[in-house]
């Protein structure tokens, strides 16, 4: 089998690591050859930049197209037979990367406060096409596909490339914001692993669906600032705290949406007295039983209550009563759904390996690997996120303790001590030490608090530290 078949056939196979390396157009020899992979298409031509027009040859069944263009020709698009359509078409694997050199720079560092303008979908437009850019970390995996709406959820047709030390991109012309779509991987062993969500998604489906959901989050209506001084020292603290699907339910028994919250909880909660309101965890999560304590996805607000917009109101509405916005924040554990952060690319990317280090007993779920750069960055990002995007006022860190100790919950012998014998989880301390750090750098109005609950307190009552900006 010649070098070229056995690319072809990796492509038709949905298995080819380095899709821009056969697809697309080349310089061979004397020739500029353009393949193209269409399943169902009978019939398709590449159009060249000044109306040149090359027909492709079928060169396997499965949809698989060759041809040679003139050459000087530098752009082109498709025009496919479907039936009885004709379509036009652009060829992903025409367009340029979409990381830069210094993208990848700042992420290999993990050193990128703003990862979410880099990482999940972004639609945007690339050399004057409207589409969507892809890009997910998965340093292990072999082959990483997006799947979708815009494809038949069939991983052969849109592969990514790979590039730095594992960041996997891709633009998809004509994809647009609302689509559905996860991400498809072949593990480091070969093995085809579960459809995945997208980590940086900033919408999902909702449950029991787990589709990541498109959206421009450059055009989210920006909530109204909180009163000034709302965080102040010297300002009085009253936080009101609620699970947003439990303080109020309509006739049926349903949740009050985002936009309904709006219009009574702020209300309500400054007729109290109060000067702040504090959500329990708003990220997506699987499960309702766990209150959003168990989230697998930190970027995304949960579609149980509406829409992203949606949210952003609610916070606006909190805002306008003079109200400040705390969130509960989980970077200390996430679940191990199929769809979600747990063996991400076929191996312990997100959480140890070990599971003396990486699995919570209490509650089965996986603990992240502060140890590891992308990963913290990962998280620090995503606190920020929650400040820019919709003018949060604060961030309560939930479950602190578990994150300290090394032997939380813990059996003797059940746990690995640091670098010099001691139950403190100094990766952990760095992390929260960044986070602050970062969050204060930016917005120096904030406040975070740390739930930090140990055996040097009562199982029935919580350590709270408030931290403000110096």
């Amino acid at each position: 089998m010649s070098k070229l078949s056995a690319e072809a056939y990796a492509i038709v196979e949905g298995r080819h690591a380095d899709p821009f390396r056969y697809l697309g157009m080349h310089t061979e020899g004397e020739k500029t050859v353009v393949r193209a992979f269409l399943p169902e298409a009978s019939n398709v031509e590449a159009i060249g930049e000044h109306g040149e027009t090359a027909t492709l040859s079928r060169i396997h069944d499965a949809g698989l197209f060759a041809g040679a263009m003139p050459n000087g020709s530098q752009r082109y698009h498709l025009r496919a037979q479907f039936g009885d359509n004709v379509v036009q078409l652009e060829d992903p694997y025409r367009f340029p990367p979409i990381l830069t050199d210094y993208d990848l720079y700042l992420l290999g560092e993990g050193t990128d406060q703003r990862l979410y303008d880099k990482l999940g979908a972004h639609p945007s437009v690339m050399d004057g096409v409207e589409g969507v850019a892809f890009v997910v970390l998965a340093p292990n995996a072999r082959r990483v596909s997006v799947v979708g709406d815009f494809n038949f959820w069939d991983a052969r047709r849109h592969p990514m490339r790979v590039r730095g030390v594992g960041y996997w991109e891709l633009f998809i012309p004509h994809a647009r914001a609302g689509d559905h779509y996860k991400f498809d991987m072949i593990g480091p062993q070969g093995q085809h692993l579960p459809l995945k969500s997208d980590p940086l998604a900033f919408a999902a489906e909702m449950r029991p669906k787990t589709a990541s959901i498109v959206i421009d989050e450059t055009k989210l209506p920006h909530p109204r600032p909180a009163p000034a001084e709302i965080n102040s020292r010297s300002a009085p603290v009253s936080i009101y705290e609620v699970h947003l699907g439990s303080w109020r339910r309509k006739g049926n028994n349903e949740w009050l949406t985002y936009r309904e919250l709006a219009e009574q909880l702020p209300a309500y909660v400054r007729d109290l007295g109060f000067t702040h309101v504090e959500f329990l965890p708003v990220s997506e999560h699987p499960f309702d039983g766990s209150w959003g304590y168990q989230p697998t996805g930190l970027y995304a607000p949960t579609s149980r209550f509406g829409s992203p917009e949606d949210f952003a109101h609610l916070v606006d509405a909190c805002h306008a009563q003079g109200l400040g916005v705390i969130l509960d924040w989980v970077p200390g554990h996430f679940p191990d759904d199929p769809h979600g952060l747990g063996h991400f690319d076929g191996t312990a990317l997100y959480e140890h390996a070990n599971p003396m280090q990486g699995r919570h007993l209490d509650w089965g779920t996986l603990i992240y690997n502060y140890g590891r750069t992308e990963i913290t960055n990962f998280l620090v990002a995503n606190a920020l996120f929650w400040l820019e995007k919709y003018a949060i006022d604060g961030l309560r860190v939930d479950a602190v303790a578990s994150m300290l100790y090394l032997d939380y919950s813990r059996p003797s012998g059940g746990w690995v001590p640091n670098k010099y014998g001691g139950r403190e989880n100094l990766e952990a301390i760095a992390f929260i030490r960044r986070f602050n750090t970062k969050l204060f750098g930016r917005f120096p109005q904030a406040t975070t608090a740390a739930e930090e609950r140990s055996e040097e307190h009562s199982l029935n009552s919580s350590h709270i530290t408030i931290s403000y900006a110096v």
